[in-house]
């Protein structure tokens, strides 16, 4: 067999293998680039009734609606969890319990409301905070300056809440002290590792929640309860410990409410849904439909409720929260603010002109981050970008125009029509522009001379495994050896590419040794004669008779049959890809079948994807290997033929 074809079909292997990667990682590990930029008090973005006026003291972009909020998240709280039908006699366990939801929004209809809060998959509890702060679609991937720590760099409301001076105070899970380190103004975390743990989260939130709140030390109180989701985890929805969970937030709500001003938002909202075993991570109607409450002392919708709960994507949480407390919108936003929660207390027209000018704020604040982001990326598509900032330019145009012919409040009649026009172009161009985005970021051989055993093969493979735990290294981002980057240079590096192939050439370095090495285990089957011949126990005859045979039994058997050595190095070669491929495949259905699991996002997912790296590293390793060989074999070949004709 000639020995470049043999090459050429192992590439063309590897690139079947590459192909698989890349279409699983594809829809599985959505990607997108991560924007260093973040708003300010002096972006250019207010919006025309504003911009000739100064803005009340401690107000960005729009006047300050509330001073205090308190966001309240029950993990996994499905929205059939806060819905209440009276006339339901006999509820399932998780149905009827938060009563007291029911109660505010039936007695105070202006100042309470429910919504469907539709979560973006993955719903994972680490990918739906970040949703709930950045206003953006997180992905496993966002590419960014720091690959060493979970936490979030993307501008978002904390940051915002912390850059204007607000004190914010956390409770509950410590997830948000790895994503927002040195954020808090005082925190209180708890463990939320143990699923089976029902109570030392919750018990631990309630008991600094009502001291915190009256002591009036915070301007944003984050109180993050974890029982009702553990509880799914553990028994399922429908158990009589969800319904003891929900019944014990339900008492926990009544008594927050009472310690409310006047001047505090109170949001209570769910991050994810669950299904029917209580599990949750994809895409499934129970997993994304969540719930939202929001409720004021003081009125804070221009009329009641609609007769079905309105749905609204949580990303719309973002820009809402932030200009209701007066603070700028984060840069990478995508969300659209919650408009009926801007109509104040009088009539229909201004409730409109005010609607529109925090409309106007949010569509210049997504038009800044699509113009920013298509700069320095191309997966968003230019004909839809264009379409967009068409409905973008024409809209704020319009109420440019509008507003010239607007006397403070005071609307001329034939305008009037062309305010609810106006708001519903904004909330087209806002909904197109989410679209975009979702759409762009959101599966018995008999023996052979030169044969390697496969058990061989898999022990090379093990070895490889073990040498990469043994030095140290783990497949998770933070346990990279970066100080790898310097080893052997006492200054910074003028370019990135030598430190990243430094750090990597560490990382990999068992895949690399291993698989360039790879083709030395075509002298197994010589080695194991070897041994074999040593342990028996032969007369001095036979003995000398083994001998000669073994002369022609070790090395120089390469060279006896050329053809009988590529197609060895091909066997061999296949052997190494297809339990690579064996092990990259199980890893893969690891992180599909677990997709669900709570530590997908911190275990499975980082493991298949350094699988898939090392995967990638080890093929082209093992072709330089090979091609090393034949090259040598060729030397070698070429030597042999000079001493026959000698």
């Amino acid at each position: 067999m000639q020995r470049w074809p043999v090459v050429l079909f192992l590439a063309w292997v590897c690139f079947l293998f590459f192909a698989g990667i890349g279409l699983f990682m594809s829809g599985f590990l959505l990607t997108r680039i991560e924007l260093a930029s973040s708003s300010s008090c002096s972006d250019p973005l207010v919006p025309p009734p504003w911009e000739r006026q100064s803005l009340p003291p401690g107000s960005c972009w729009a006047p300050q609606r509330f001073s205090k909020a308190v966001l309240v998240i029950i993990d996994a709280l499905h929205f059939e969890f806060a819905r209440f039908d009276p006339a339901k006699t006999s509820p399932l366990p998780y149905e009827n319990k938060l009563g007291v939801l029911h109660q505010l929004a039936t007695a105070q209809p202006r100042h309470a409301r429910l919504y469907r809060f539709r979560a973006d998959p993955p719903t994972a509890t680490m990918q739906r905070i970040k949703g709930l702060t950045t206003g953006s679609l997180p992905t496993f991937i966002d590419v960014g300056s720091n690959f060493a720590s979970y936490a979030i760099q993307e501008d978002n409301l904390l940051a915002q809440l912390v850059q204007n001076g607000r004190r914010v105070v956390f409770m509950g899970d410590d997830t948000w002290e790895g994503l927002f380190p040195k954020k808090f103004f005082r925190s209180y975390f708890f463990p939320s590792f143990n699923v089976k743990d029902l109570h030392t989260v919750d018990d631990g939130i309630l008991q600094h929640l009502y001291p915190t709140v009256d002591s009036g030390e915070w301007d944003v109180l984050i109180a993050h309860f974890l029982g009702v989701d553990h509880c799914g985890h553990k028994h399922g929805p429908d158990h009589p410990e969800m319904a003891k969970k929900l019944t014990q937030m339900n008492e926990m709500l009544r008594s927050l409410v009472d310690h409310l001003g006047n001047d505090t938002l109170l949001l209570v909202a769910g991050d994810h849904g669950m299904t029917e075993t209580g599990d949750h991570g994809g895409d499934s109607e129970k997993e994304v439909n969540a719930a939202l409450f929001v409720y004021s002392r003081t009125p804070l919708f221009g009329s009641g409720p609609p007769e079905e709960p309105e749905t609204i994507p949580q990303v719309n949480l973002v820009p809402t929260v932030a200009l209701l407390l007066g603070v700028p919108i984060p840069y990478s936003n995508i969300g659209e603010v919650m408009a009926d929660m801007f109509a104040g207390d009088g009539d229909t027209v201004s409730a409109a002109l005010q609607q529109l000018s925090v409309y106007h704020i949010n569509a210049k604040q997504v038009d800044r981050f699509l113009q920013s982001y298509s700069l320095v990326a191309q997966d968003l598509p230019a004909e839809q970008l264009q379409h967009l900032q068409e409905l973008f330019s024409s809209a704020v145009e319009e109420h440019t125009q509008l507003l010239t012919q607007v006397q403070g409040t005071m609307v001329p009649p034939e305008l009037e029509p062309r305010l609810g026009s106006l708001i519903s172009r904004f909330q087209h161009y806002l909904r197109e522009a989410r679209a975009v985005c979702t759409q762009s970021w959101a599966r018995f051989h008999p023996p052979q001379p030169f044969s390697v055993p496969w058990y061989a093969v898999i022990s090379w493979l093990l070895a490889a495994s073990q040498f990469f735990y043994s030095t140290g290294h783990q497949p998770i981002f933070p346990a990279i050896h970066w100080n790898a980057a310097f080893v052997g240079f006492h200054l910074d590096h003028n370019t990135n590419l030598l430190p990243a192939v430094l750090v990597g050439a560490n990382t990999f370095a068992s895949h690399i040794l291993f698989a360039v090495g790879c083709p030395l285990l075509l002298l197994w089957p010589f080695v194991c004669e070897m041994s074999n011949s040593q342990r028996k126990k032969l007369k001095k005859e036979s003995r000398e008779e083994l001998q000669e045979v073994e002369e022609h039994m070790m090395e120089m058997r390469l060279r006896e049959s050329p053809e009988e050595f590529s197609t060895a190095l091909l066997r061999l070669g296949l052997k190494y890809l297809f339990v690579l491929g064996a092990q990259l495949l199980a890893c893969v259905c690891a992180a599909m079948i677990l997709r669900r699991h709570l530590m997908v996002w911190k275990v499975f997912a980082p493991k298949f994807l350094f699988e898939s790296l090392g995967f990638v590293v080890s093929s082209i390793c093992l072709l330089l290997g090979i091609s090393l060989v034949m090259r040598v074999d060729c030397a070698v070949s070429s030597w042999f033929s000079q001493l026959q004709l000698r």
